[in-house]
């Protein structure tokens, strides 16, 4: 059989984030879903080494790399439209699992067994899920810096809204809490102040 799988996912950098707003730059799903895999990932890493856990990051950041497919099929909503009414956010809800599930269908036979639990995030483990969706919101705040950082107001009540969901999940994972005050603020500095940072650790080092 001929699948249409990977071809759904060359989509991916055609359905743009943030539609309804005036963006300084840009960003795509595939984007976005590259960006949160990599926070996944660190969480992971930064939870096993220094609080003790066994996560699989690669797990993790496989389940991110995914997390956004049904917007193949459905387009990103933003979140005030998303999350209106209950019942608006349940009917959605269920367009998501069904686009999820069209992904996985498209895929020959032995291999949706593999990929539903990546994709369909109703068969997804519930604490990778929550890993996920941390580095998702952190993800979201990275952009608001980012486009504040280049004047642009448009984005000031959303990067309010990102910094108190932000506070609100540090406060419910330590590893959350040291992705973020070790990794976030440089990725608002230009490149001399990236380049200085990094030789001033390295001359710390020495």
């Amino acid at each position: 059989m001929k699948s249409t799988f990977l071809a759904w996912i060359t989509r991916m950098p055609l359905i743009k984030r943030w539609a309804l707003m005036h963006s300084f730059r840009e960003e795509n799903i595939s984007e976005h879903s590259h960006m949160v895999a990599v926070i996944a990932h660190l969480i992971c890493s930064v939870s096993n080494e220094y609080f003790g856990t066994s996560l699989n990051a690669d797990r993790a950041a496989s389940l991110a790399l995914f997390h956004e497919i049904s917007e193949t099929k459905l387009q990103d909503l933003n979140s005030k439209t998303k999350y209106q009414t209950p019942e608006f956010t349940r009917q959605f809800k269920i367009l998501e699992h069904i686009a999820e599930t069209e992904c996985v269908n498209t895929l020959p036979e032995k291999l949706r067994r593999i990929y539903a639990p990546l994709i369909i995030q109703d068969s997804t483990d519930a604490e990778y899920r929550k890993i996920v969706k941390y580095a998702d919101i952190i993800s979201a705040y990275i952009k608001t810096l980012e486009e504040q950082r280049f004047n642009n107001d448009e984005f000031a009540h959303v990067r309010q809204t990102m910094h108190s969901k932000v506070a609100e999940i540090c406060q419910k994972d330590p590893a959350v809490k040291m992705v973020v005050d070790t990794f976030i603020s440089s990725c608002i500095c230009s490149l001399d102040e990236l380049t200085g940072i990094d030789r001033n650790n390295v001359n710390n080092r020495e």
